[in-house]
């Protein structure tokens, strides 16, 4: 309790840890796809709007950096509904690693839909958690559900085209 203490006594420390956490689950997904960008991904047939690859790394490092701001803000929260939030935001990131290791690491589109569908029920859900305690964390939630919703509509794509 008292390490809880002092990190609520030090935003800055308190909302790093959040962005941190968030990041580490794109560092261990990043670690997942890595090799599989330059020996499998490039071998599929690619659908019509996906991105170039040099996109995906700004778009996740930012969409990282707002999730882990948005649980911040209801981090801050005394509103009884806080922790149930950040359980299922923290519960949403092995979900969201699992993608990676789905899709990149057992280089399969199929297993990367069979994943990415409940992420986007996830995302959903905690957006809608977030935005019962801090409206604002539920916005910042909103480009990364838009971005997922984008991502499996793109998985649906690789899938179907390989």
């Amino acid at each position: 309790m008292e390490i809880r203490a002092s990190i609520r006594n030090r935003p800055i420390v308190e909302w790093l840890a959040w962005v941190l956490l968030s990041e580490l689950a794109g560092l261990i997904g990043g670690v997942a796809t890595a090799s599989a960008v330059e020996t499998w991904y490039t071998t599929l047939a690619q659908p019509s709007f996906a991105p170039p690859d040099w996109v995906f790394g700004p778009v996740w490092t930012t969409l990282y950096a707002l999730m882990g701001t948005a649980a911040f803000l209801v981090s801050r929260s005394d509103d009884s509904r806080t922790r149930p939030a950040l359980y299922a935001f923290v519960g949403h990131l092995g979900l969201n690693v699992s993608w990676s290791l789905a899709f990149f690491g057992l280089q399969s589109p199929l297993y990367g839909l069979v994943v990415i569908v409940p992420l986007l029920v996830a995302i959903v859900a905690v957006t809608a958690l977030f935005g019962r305690v801090d409206r604002r964390a539920a916005a910042l939630m909103l480009p990364y559900l838009v971005w997922v919703a984008f991502a499996t509509a793109l998985n649906y794509q690789f899938w179907a085209l390989n």
